[in-house]
């Protein structure tokens, strides 16, 4: 199974960006897709992005769109998470998951997932 790490998180103000990745464990030769989710305190696990491989697509939800971009290591063995323009509302623990599949929107649809990354924006 692959595994995948998460590393990026951190504290930044209002308005400031950071940079998320996710290794995975294995070079990614035929289809797969990884989705970045995230959960704040009491509160559901919601989808952010998403990016697939063969064929390669990208999707966001609708608070991530103009503000993150999804991307790939072109090895084939991270995908990344720029998140810019950061809202207070954007804390949360992000975790990144894969499935030999088409990435979706449902947490419940992937077996394998990171530990998480804490973000947190300050007013």
């Amino acid at each position: 199974q692959v595994r995948l790490v998460e590393s990026g998180g951190g504290l930044v103000q209002a308005g400031g960006s950071l940079r998320l990745s996710c290794a995975v464990s294995e070079r990614i030769f035929s289809r797969y897709g990884v989705s970045w989710f995230r959960q704040a305190p009491g509160k559901a696990r919601e989808f952010v992005a998403a990016i697939n491989w063969n064929p390669d697509s990208t999707y966001y939800s609708r608070s991530a769109k103009g503000r993150f971009t999804v991307s790939s290591a072109i090895a084939g063995n991270a995908v990344f998470l720029q998140m810019n323009s950061l809202k207070p509302e954007d804390t949360a623990v992000y975790y990144c998951a894969g499935r030999p599949d088409i990435a979706t929107m449902r947490p419940a649809d992937f077996a394998s997932w990171g530990q998480g990354t804490q973000v947190t924006v300050s007013s």
